[in-house]
């Protein structure tokens, strides 16, 4: 899920950069710093501005200034039970691994629907139904996250597929046909 967060980092900058624009200079480094990192908790998207760049104190014997600078950003931090479109990046007999943005996600054999099974033979490697449903890489797949793990650098989550509407984009948007060509008789058999 997306918030809008008000945080705070410290910003530190050499004393040749001293000058007019010290300001832009700290925006600058605040964005290359900051943006795309995660905090363990949460996946810094984007800076949306410098709320307060405090004045700068001078670290004793390195002589570089240190600015506390107050921002706004978006973050994402993914929940259980949250939907996520994800790209598959590794399959496996155990399961298959995608990404959503950052965010690593790995979905069990266990968290597979039993009709779609693992074909080792096929290249590439693939889960299938041997119907409509295909899974390899480069799939895009819609699951469910039922878990997260937070380390200091990163999140990983673990997701399910064995729910409506989930799974393989292709196999989704075929189901949705399927449901609308269900309710159209029914909508022209009523009269206005």
């Amino acid at each position: 899920m997306f918030f809008v967060l008000n945080l705070t980092h410290q910003v530190t900058l050499h004393p040749s950069y001293f000058g007019r624009n010290m300001h832009e200079l700290v925006t600058h480094k605040l964005l290359k710093d900051v943006e795309g990192t995660c905090t363990g908790r949460y996946y810094i998207i984007t800076i949306m501005d410098t709320v307060n760049i405090s004045e700068g104190r001078i670290l004793p014997g390195s002589g570089l200034a240190e600015f506390n600078v107050n921002y706004r950003a978006v973050v994402w931090r993914p929940f259980k039970g949250e939907t996520v479109d994800a790209i598959v990046t590794s399959v496996n007999g155990v399961g298959f691994f995608c990404e959503a943005g950052p965010l690593s996600i790995f979905v069990s054999g266990h968290m597979i629907p039993s009709d779609i099974t693992f074909d080792p033979n096929a290249t590439p490697p693939q889960w299938t139904d041997n119907e409509d449903s295909v899974i390899q890489v480069g799939t895009h797949v819609r699951v469910k996250i039922f878990g997260t793990r937070e380390e200091v650098g990163s999140i990983y989550a673990i997701a399910s597929i064995k729910e409506d509407y989930l799974g393989a984009n292709g196999c989704i948007l075929m189901m949705l046909q399927k449901e609308l060509a269900r309710m159209i008789p029914k909508a022209q058999a009523c009269d206005f």
